[in-house]
C-alpha cells in the first residue's frame, strides 16, 4: 500500500494562461499632418426622465385655402337656358291670358267726340298775357257689353294752338257702365305768355276761316272686367279740330273733328 504509486496532475494537463497580445498597430504609429487625432469623447448623457403627466396639446390641421372660383362656362350656359325658358313660359302664359280675356269680354276702344265749343273769353291783359276761357261739350261712349270704366281724379283736358297751350281743365269723376254714352260739359281756362304775338297769329288765321286746334285728353281710369277691377291706367285721347273763328260769347262752328284713342299708359 505504501508503495502504491501516487498520481499527481501533470503540468501539461493544466491549461496555462494565454500570453498578452500586443496591439497590431502600436500607439503613436499613426500620424497626420494635423497632429495626433483627438481622443474620442463619450456620448452626452440622456436627459433625465420627467414624471410630468400633462397631456400634449392637440394640433388642429389648418383648413385648406379656399379660392374664389369663377363659374364655369357650362354653368353660365345652364343659367342662361333656364332664364330664357322661364321668359318663354311667362310670355306664353301672358298671351294665353290675354287671349282668354279677349274671347270672354271682347273689349272695344271707347269713343270720344267734341259736340260744341264756346269761347267765353279771349282777351289780351295789361301784362301782355293772353287769357282764354273755353266751354267744351264732349261725348264719351263705352261700347263694351261686359266692361265698365272708372274715370278717376287727376285728369287733364287742354286746348292747343300749334305748340302753345291756350287753356286747360279736368273731366269729372264718374263711372261709365256697359254700353253707356255720357255727355260732359268742361270749362277750360288758361293764361299764356307772349300774348300779343299769339293774338296776332290767331287773328290772321281767323281771316282764312280755318283755325286748327288740338284738344288733348289725359285721364286716369280703371277698367272693370265683370266684377274684377284692374289696376289704374291712363287713357290718352287726341282730337284735331278745325273751327271758323274764336269770337267771344258765341258758339264756334266746328268744320272738322277727328278724335282718336291714342294708347293706354301704365
Amino acid at each position: 500500500m505504501a508503495d502504491r504509486q501516487r498520481t499527481h496532475p501533470v503540468a501539461a494537463d493544466v491549461e496555462a494562461p494565454a500570453p498578452p497580445t500586443a496591439p497590431l498597430v502600436p500607439p503613436g504609429s499613426l500620424r497626420s499632418d494635423k497632429g495626433h487625432p483627438p481622443p474620442s469623447r463619450p456620448p452626452p448623457p440622456l436627459p433625465p426622465l420627467t414624471t410630468d403627466h400633462r397631456p400634449l396639446p392637440i394640433i388642429q390641421p389648418l383648413p385648406p385655402p379656399t379660392h374664389d372660383k369663377k363659374p364655369s362656362r357650362s354653368c353660365l350656359l345652364r343659367c342662361m337656358c333656364w332664364t330664357l325658358s322661364l321668359l318663354i313660359i311667362l310670355s306664353i302664359l301672358v298671351g294665353a291670358l290675354v287671349g282668354i280675356i279677349f274671347l270672354a269680354f271682347k273689349p272695344q276702344v271707347p269713343k270720344y267726340s267734341v259736340d260744341s265749343l264756346r269761347v267765353s273769353d279771349l282777351r289780351l291783359n295789361l301784362d301782355m298775357t293772353l287769357y282764354a276761357r273755353f266751354d267744351v261739350k264732349i261725348t264719351a261712349a263705352n261700347p263694351n257689353k261686359k266692361i265698365g270704366i272708372f274715370y278717376e281724379k287727376g285728369s287733364k283736358l287742354s286746348v292747343w294752338y300749334t305748340k302753345t297751350k291756350l287753356c286747360q281743365g279736368s273731366l269729372p269723376v264718374f263711372y261709365q257702365g256697359h254700353q253707356n254714352t255720357t255727355k260732359l260739359n268742361v270749362s277750360l281756362t288758361g293764361q299764356t305768355q307772349a300774348g300779343s304775338t299769339l293774338m296776332s297769329a290767331l287773328q290772321e288765321q281767323q281771316q282764312t276761316g280755318r283755325i286748327p286746334l288740338d284738344l288733348r285728353v289725359d285721364v286716369p281710369a280703371a277698367i272693370k272686367l265683370g266684377k274684377l277691377k284692374l289696376p289704374k291706367v291712363r287713357l290718352l285721347v287726341g282730337c284735331e279740330l278745325i273751327v271758323d273763328s274764336l269770337s267771344t260769347n258765341s258758339f264756334v262752328s266746328i268744320k272738322a273733328s277727328n278724335c282718336r284713342f291714342k294708347r293706354l299708359k301704365l
